[in-house]
């Protein structure tokens, strides 16, 4: 009955059912098969919901969007500029920059894309730059989105297999950083490559300024989230809950630009990006359960190890492995189903958990800036409204300095629990 889970799970998937329903599916037919009690499956379809922690995937969706409808990518987008556009290549620094503080609020990489690159897009266009160069600037960067905390991916990660969620957050802002100054590195090079436009002088101070007291309400959520959770003063869920709340005060009566009809959408788009994660999970718990009940990871896990016990050729052959497996399947899809059994191997040849959780994220959030299923890049594509082919050629520069600092961050701790533990004193 094992080959009749794989075989309707890809079938389904094949035929074009989601993702979610494709694991139900062949999770009833498993049930159905094996004669086991249908009961179980219901059970199991709530155990995998019934998380506090997995509460605050929906508090920081809607504190993302509060934000965004209240003006936040503009306001970023200005303070970043005010710093940065008077460099050659300013405007794509800011994009950058705009990226790292908007990750800090919403947790996901799609919702970095659209919010930001519906304004950074034809700004850039409009003063010189290739179309395809600020395309692939805005999806690649759009990837800092779950690796700086709030992480949707790493929340479920940690969520499913029982580790720190706050761990996982710390773990992820070294090298979050880290991937902004690659990005940074390669802007200027291109910059000067191409000769791409930049401000005749720098700023006045004072309007710095100003710009920076304009932004300065987003920068306070990022921090009530950062710190707030690092310093333990709340659970991930409680900050998510008193982000939403400075959202809407923010939103409202500061920026002034949420209104009753556009916080009702607000409402209406995060009920309906969350109720699809949860149901994802739901129907995944079920399906790792047979995985489990079949010892599928342990049959795994020995093949890996049969093939070598080296510590460095089997990280090598899951981040291919998960590299490969993000360029066809949607993140959270494949974090529910691969993680717990690759986090056995890893295990085994002396990982560390919170790591190597932060290096499978790593990858599959990769995956979305790459064809066939990068919806980010399909998404700043369609913002840019030029061939897919031309985004995907200037993408390559971005990729590369991207999976460099996945290299570091599998291959060298001290980038990622390292700094975990200077906040924890571990």
């Amino acid at each position: 009955m094992v080959s009749m889970l794989f075989i309707t799970f890809v079938v389904c998937l094949a035929v074009g059912v989601p993702v979610a329903f494709s694991l139900g599916i062949a999770s009833c037919v498993y049930f159905v098969g094996t004669g086991m009690p249908i009961v179980q499956f219901a059970q199991r379809f709530f155990a995998g919901m019934d998380s506090f922690t997995l509460l605050c995937i929906p508090g920081f969706t809607l504190a993302g969007n509060l934000m965004n409808q209240g003006g936040i990518s503009d306001k970023l987008l200005e303070f970043a500029d005010a710093l940065v556009g008077h460099l050659r290549g300013g405007l794509a620094y800011a994009n950058i920059l705009a990226s790292m503080v908007f990750a800090g609020i919403s947790g996901t990489a799609l919702a970095d894309t659209v919010a930001l690159g519906g304004i950074e897009i034809p700004m850039m266009v409009n003063q010189g730059y290739d179309t395809p160069f600020s395309v692939a600037v805005t999806a690649a960067s759009s990837c800092m989105g779950p690796i700086i905390p709030p992480s949707v991916p790493m929340i479920i990660a940690a969520t499913m297999t029982g580790l720190s969620v706050s761990k996982m957050f710390m773990a992820g802002i070294f090298p979050g950083i880290l991937m902004g100054g690659g990005m940074c590195l390669v802007c200027y090079i291109q910059a000067k490559k191409h000769n791409y436009p930049k401000r005749d002088k720098m700023l006045p101070f004072k309007e710095i300024m100003h710009a920076g007291k304009e932004a300065i309400w987003a920068i306070i959520m990022t921090a009530i989230i950062l710190f707030g959770i690092m310093g333990g003063v709340m659970t991930p869920t409680e900050a998510s809950i008193v982000c939403v709340v400075y959202g809407t005060i923010v939103s409202f009566f500061i920026y002034k630009k949420l209104t009753i009809k556009s916080f009702y959408a607000c409402l209406k788009q995060t009920l309906s990006s969350a109720a699809a994660i949860m149901a994802l999970v739901a129907f995944a718990n079920v399906f790792a359960y047979i995985l489990t009940k079949e010892r599928i990871p342990n049959l795994i896990a020995d093949a890996m190890l049969n093939l070598t016990s080296n510590k460095f050729l089997i990280l090598l052959l899951i981040n291919l492995f998960l590299i490969f497996v993000g360029m066809f399947m949607e993140t959270i899809a494949a974090l529910l189903i691969l993680f717990p059994v690759l986090l056995q191997v890893a295990m085994q040849v002396n990982v560390d958990p919170i790591q190597f959780g932060l290096v499978v994220v790593m990858n599959l959030v990769l995956g979305l800036t790459t064809p066939p299923v990068g919806v980010c890049l399909f998404a700043a594509t369609a913002i840019g409204g030029n061939k897919l082919s031309e985004n995907v050629k200037a993408l390559v520069p971005f990729l590369i300095s991207n999976f460099i600092v996945l290299a570091l961050v599998t291959y060298v701790p001290a980038v990622s629990v390292g700094v975990m533990r200077l906040f924890t004193g571990g």
